[in-house]
């Protein structure tokens, strides 16, 4: 059975890949710099060497998705392993022959090695153990590899200083033949595909954006991830450099702090691919970013002693890797079958082009503002990217804002929906979910987004907030939603015509397996917990004449009426920007202090009833409607 293969043969040969990846490239930093004479040429080695592992991935990555269509991805990793072999052969005599210019040959070719079979490696997470397993195979892929990263660099650091040249060659083939028996004992169910990319690069990376495109989120979920490694690649090169002219210390001990910060990466990765099984590890994303960016600036403005440094970064790198796990985990999550390969060379190109970038925003912040500036760079990194990825994700910014919104509201669900467990997509048979929620203020549409964050509602959205500010279009253009027109302004031929057409649009979406929710009122409540639909017709034209399988879900929602949401004492709506300042303001210093207001949500499956009121006529079918939300009203109670 699928769910009983072992992860221990990938796990083995990843490990063991990274390991001599890191081993080669470490060894040579320590021993070819001692064959250099001048000075000068130290950086030419260094950045020649950084090129030769950064470019195959931002070149090749095309190839090695086209090696998936050609080859299963098994044999992919053998025929990598199996060409481990020759190049370090290359490597060895080049340390042999003190050949600078054969070492970064080396280098190069395991770079370029190691470019094409990673898409491959990861893809068998998902072949290996299943669709319930990712979290755990990708936690398991990324400890191993962080693990092999601190050990490659260990145990290179010793052997240059310790052991004879021909013990680190024979170490190399070692593990190059270790890796390839960790390959050949792989066992998976692959998923083959068959579609062709381009091989160029540049065209590769326009393609597969357009394709991340589809998965919405997809493309911001990749951006995110590449900051993880853009901030890794920049503290790597920074801890190097700050230990030994800030604090001080030997290059052994410079080492143990980097030592410290895999093993807290590691540690982070592997608990999180266990908390991930079980609860939405990418809902804490905004969290963990914060508390990273905090631990940054902790280190950047408090003058700590090297244990203390240590501890810290400690604490980040396990911070760190509950922020990585589910964003590596979210992409196979989210995309099934073949694509996932490109998806991943797509990442690969991403990813190392962010750790291009890292190197020169390192040269440039300590350039101009010192070693330490890193720290203060890279807590700003923190604090932006994952604010900036919530509202580019749409399950992530339902889930942020149902933490938000319950700090100020008591939020009770009833009724059979919430009851049954029925949250989480299309069960019971259901092709698509129409959501008919009655409109109490303006703050109920995010209410109701959020406790139905498992369940993806394109909104019906006045045209108005897609104009407005900042924050609303961007959280709008997030969830889907549609712009309708306010006719209210547009008494014209043309408006009448696209609200008409409103319809189409919400009928075909769900036709399409797409669930929608929209306000049959059009409109906030302007007396005390009464609904009035009044004369609209777009829930009784949708009713009578809905796709086969949807089920309509009304929502009657208590306890706005009063809010600052509301029209309360208004003769209009509240104006949306001034109201959200204020909201923000009471959510910060007001609302910690007094009781939060209880809202009462009740969600029901009403399909067999609207669509038997859709053979009445509309203003009956509205006044069937008005009863079923106006039905039960509850006490206005909380304070704001």
């Amino acid at each position: 059975m699928r769910g009983e293969r072992s992860f221990c043969p990938l796990f083995a040969t990843n490990f063991f890949g990274v390991f001599n990846d890191n081993f080669l490239k470490t060894l040579a930093s320590m021993v070819v710099l001692a064959w250099l004479g001048d000075e000068k040429l130290h950086s030419v080695f260094m950045g020649a060497t950084a090129a030769a592992l950064v470019l195959p991935y931002i070149l090749c990555s095309p190839l090695a998705d086209r090696l998936t269509v050609v080859f299963p991805k098994r044999r992919i990793l053998t025929l990598a392993k199996l060409a481990e072999l020759p190049i370090v052969s290359v490597a060895a005599a080049g340390f042999f022959m003190e050949s600078s210019a054969l070492v970064v040959a080396a280098i190069l070719l395991m770079g370029l090695q190691s470019s094409l079979y990673s898409p491959a490696k990861y893809a068998l997470v998902r072949d290996v153990g299943g669709a319930g397993r990712i979290s755990t195979g990708m936690g398991g892929m990324e400890g191993v590899a962080f693990a092999a990263v601190l050990a490659g660099t260990i145990a290179a650091s010793y052997a240059s200083d310790r052991a004879p040249m021909w013990v680190s060659c024979a170490a190399l083939f070692a593990f190059a033949v270790l890796g390839l028996a960790g390959s050949l004992t792989i066992k998976a169910d692959e998923e083959r595909s068959r579609e062709l990319h381009s091989m160029n690069p540049l065209r590769y990376m326009r393609r597969a954006y357009r394709m991340a495109k589809r998965y919405d989120g997809l493309n911001a979920v990749i951006a995110t991830l590449s900051v993880f490694w853009f901030a890794a690649a920049m503290l790597q090169q920074g801890l190097l450099v700050y230990g030994k002219d800030v604090l001080g210390l030997d290059g052994v001990h410079t080492g143990g702090i980097l030592a410290v910060a895999a093993v807290g990466i590691v540690a982070g990765q592997v608990i999180a691919g266990f908390v991930d099984r079980s609860r939405f590890l990418l809902g804490a994303t905004l969290l963990t970013g914060w508390i990273a960016a905090a631990l940054l600036a902790v280190l950047f403005l408090v003058p700590l002693t090297p244990v203390a440094f240590a501890v810290v970064t400690g604490l980040l790198a396990f911070d760190m890797g509950f922020f990585k796990l589910p964003l590596d985990a979210e992409i196979q999550k989210v995309v099934k079958g073949p694509k996932l390969n490109t998806m991943l060379a797509y990442f690969n190109q991403v990813s190392f082009l962010f750790m291009s970038l890292s190197s020169g925003c390192y040269i440039a912040v300590s350039w101009l503002f010192g070693p330490k500036a890193f720290l203060a760079f890279l807590a700003l990194v923190m604090a932006i990217a994952p604010f900036l990825f919530v509202f580019s994700y749409r399950s992530v910014l339902l889930v942020t804002g149902r933490w938000v919104f319950r700090r100020r509201y008591r939020v009770e669900l009833e009724g059979p929906w919430f009851a049954d467990g029925a949250r989480g997509g299309s069960e019971g048979g259901a092709r698509a979910y129409l959501v008919l929620p009655n409109h109490p203020a303006m703050v109920d549409p995010m209410l109701v987004g959020a406790e139905f964050w498992r369940t993806p509602l394109k909104p019906l959205a006045d045209e108005l907030f897609f104009r407005t500010g900042v924050v609303a279009p961007s959280v709008l253009r997030t969830l889907g939603a549609v712009a309708v027109p306010d006719l209210r302004r547009h008494r014209t031929a043309k408006g009448a015509s696209i609200a008409r057409g409103l319809g189409d649009i919400v009928k075909s979406t769900l036709a399409d397996g797409g669930n929608v929710i929209f306000y049959p009122s059009g409109h906030i409540q302007t007396e005390p917990e009464r609904e009035d639909i009044g004369t609209r017709q777009l829930a009784y034209n949708i009713c009578g004449d809905l796709p086969a399988g949807v089920r309509v879900i009304g929502v009657r929602t208590r306890g706005l009426w009063g809010s600052i949401w509301s029209r309360a004492g208004r003769k209009a709506s509240p104006s949306f920007v001034p109201t959200f300042v204020k909201s923000v303001l009471l959510w910060f210093f007001v609302s910690p202090f007094i009781p939060r207001r209880r809202v009462t949500m009740y969600a029901e499956d009403i399909t067999d009833r609207v669509v038997a009121w859709s053979a009445l006529t509309r203003l009956e079918f509205n006044a069937r409607l008005n009863d079923w939300y106006n039905a039960s009203s509850g006490k206005n109670q909380g304070n704001c």
